[in-house]
């Protein structure tokens, strides 16, 4: 027997698995698949919904109105989406994932393998950051905008490495705290950000934001954790309040005055962790 022809009976056989799969996926009821997706979130807290859920040959699952929550509330909601399991890649023994998603006026593109050395891709263009519930749910805090941004992540579980890189126009933070300390209200015309990732670390490259009458800069490292929300924290925030800003917040500002380093430069510490960052 020649190679060509061993060679097209291994497709033929593949072919037929990956189809028998599929129909026995198709045959899956969908409560089934919902139910085992809730069973996976429920150890990090987490539960998922949907408005409408199919499945969606061959082999990947779609559906409008999905959500993600916690139990403080809401933290991400898709007006559209879809999940699928790329096969070319399983020919090789490889796991990848494709999500293609829209939320308001953004969408989001992630792909993702599961291997030891496994890859993240994400792509989110257009968002708007008040169709995010994250932030009113988890931080009480009203946030607005439209932000882009770009990661790529590759590398052993905890020990990735690659960047992420954002950009965002005309964010308006309200109400935004950390620990029990609140920050000055602002709007920022541009947030422009890069996040390197070596060895599970993530260092801020460059982190700013630009308004009218406050500058802020960001930096430091989020080291890691047992867990993203538990990533411990060792970064520090600058304001740069212009006088007439930090006349019209004077009680937030005075709330701030044991980190005044120099006339109009505010140093704050951030220590605790991602999920709950707090000042020193």
């Amino acid at each position: 027997m020649t190679m060509g022809k061993i060679a097209a009976r291994i497709g033929y056989a593949v072919a037929a698995l990956l189809l028998f799969v599929s129909l026995t996926i198709l045959f899956i009821p969908n409560r089934a698949i919902l139910d085992a997706v809730n069973h996976g979130l429920a150890v990090h807290g987490l539960t998922f919904s949907a408005t409408e859920f199919d499945k969606a040959f061959p082999l990947g699952v779609s559906g409008r109105g999905w959500t993600l929550s916690s139990t403080k509330g809401k933290l991400l909601s898709l007006e559209s989406a879809s999940l699928k399991l790329r096969l070319l890649p399983l020919l090789a023994a490889k796991l990848v994932f494709s999500l293609e998603a829209r939320s308001g006026s953004g969408s989001i593109k992630a792909t993702a393998s599961s291997s030891a050395n496994g890859t993240l891709h994400l792509e989110i263009k257009g968002l708007n950051l008040e169709q995010v519930p994250f932030f009113a749910s988890v931080t009480g805090s009203d946030v607005a905008g439209i932000i882009n941004c770009q990661t790529e992540i590759s590398g052993a579980k905890g020990k990735g490495n690659g960047f992420i890189k954002l950009d965002a126009q005309g964010v308006e933070l309200r109400g935004v705290k950390i620990g029990e300390t609140p920050l000055p209200d602002a709007t920022y015309q541009t947030v422009q950000a890069m996040i390197r990732v070596s060895g599970g670390t993530a260092s801020i490259e460059s982190f700013t934001l630009q308004g009218s009458g406050l500058y802020a800069r960001l930096r430091g490292n989020i080291l890691p954790g047992a867990g993203l929300p538990a990533a411990p924290l060792n970064m520090t925030l600058e304001l740069m309040p212009k006088p007439d800003f930090l006349d019209k917040q004077k009680f937030i500002f005075l709330l701030l005055a044991k980190y005044l380093d120099t006339p109009g430069h505010y140093q704050v510490p951030i220590k605790g962790t991602l999920g709950r960052p707090v000042m020193e």
